[in-house]
């Protein structure tokens, strides 16, 4: 279970949990409900206005605590992501505009269509600058650098150990410049749903699920590679996502921190005398140093 004893503890917690805020923030249950990795979303209705909402209730962690803060920021400058309702600073729950989770960005079959809306969605969001107390990208590629050594040491494949090593060589470069743009982290295809229908951004693609950072928006693109991964597609899903940035933002860095976020997953899952790099993540890695 993910979080372990915490995650446990929270799972069981969960029906009193949602108990307090549909009393406490007047809502009715409207549907079934829905959960990931990490968080229980019920789709609810409030009483004082017969709006559908969605109440989100997670463990808050590093990666969760700062989304109400970043979806306020994005909200002010009209971003194009959900909008917050309702926070709970103390255990992170929170009340958040109803869209339409039958029309996810996932479902559209053409994928330069899927990733040309995706690019417009990551523009928006980066535009933004990240507000105060959010975790940084400079502190996590620090940590990452230096956990290299551990790493490459118990890999078991000679051409892994040398992805590896590259992938950290091209993170080095940049990470004296960590940048401070609002990332979203996590921006892939299904974390990119269609408005409700019969509201006014029925027609809008609007992003959520944010595990917030500030730092340079060359790390957000890693995620719209590996999700619906196809190797052919690497490096033209790259360059679009990478122009969408803007005129002035430059491919080589783009390249340096999404490297950076293969180095990240290989960190996260590393066991000793195995081959740890994901296939998807290594043909990433390679199309992207050119090999």
């Amino acid at each position: 279970m993910f979080h372990g004893a915490a995650g446990r503890a929270f799972t069981d917690a969960l029906p009193e949990l949602a108990a307090r805020y549909l009393r406490e923030w007047g809502l009715r249950v409207d549907g079934q409900p829905m959960y990931g990795m990490c968080a229980l979303v019920l789709p609810v209705v409030r009483s004082v206005d017969d709006c559908p909402a969605a109440l989100k209730l997670q463990l808050m962690d590093e990666e969760s605590a700062g989304e109400a803060l970043a979806l306020r920021a994005w909200g002010e400058a009209g971003a194009g992501t959900v909008a917050l309702l309702a926070h709970d600073p103390e255990t992170g729950a929170m009340l958040l505009e109803r869209l339409d989770e039958n029309r996810p960005l996932s479902a559209v079959p053409d994928a330069r269509e899927a990733v040309g809306v995706l690019g417009e969605v990551l523009a928006r969001l980066v535009a933004v600058p990240a507000p105060q107390g959010l975790r940084t990208l400079a502190d996590m590629a620090a940590r990452m650098l230096t956990e290299v050594p551990r790493v490459v040491a118990v890999l078991a494949d000679d051409e892994e150990r040398r992805l590896v090593a590259d992938c950290a060589a091209a993170l080095r470069e940049v990470a004296g410049e960590p940048g401070d743009r609002l990332l979203h982290w996590d921006l892939h295809y299904d974390n990119v749903l269609a408005g409700r229908p019969g509201t006014e951004r029925e027609h809008e693609w609007v992003a959520l699920d944010p595990k917030p950072l500030a730092g340079d928006p060359g790390f957000e693109l890693f995620p719209a590679l590996d999700n619906r991964f196809g190797p052919e597609e690497i490096l033209w899903r790259f360059d679009a996502l990478s122009e969408a940035l803007g005129p002035g933002y430059d491919r080589e860095r783009a390249r340096a921190w999404t490297l950076g976020r293969v180095l990240q997953n290989v960190l996260w899952h590393s066991r000793p005398g195995t081959h740890t790099l994901a296939p998807d993540h290594a043909e990433i890695a390679r199309r992207l140093l050119g090999r």
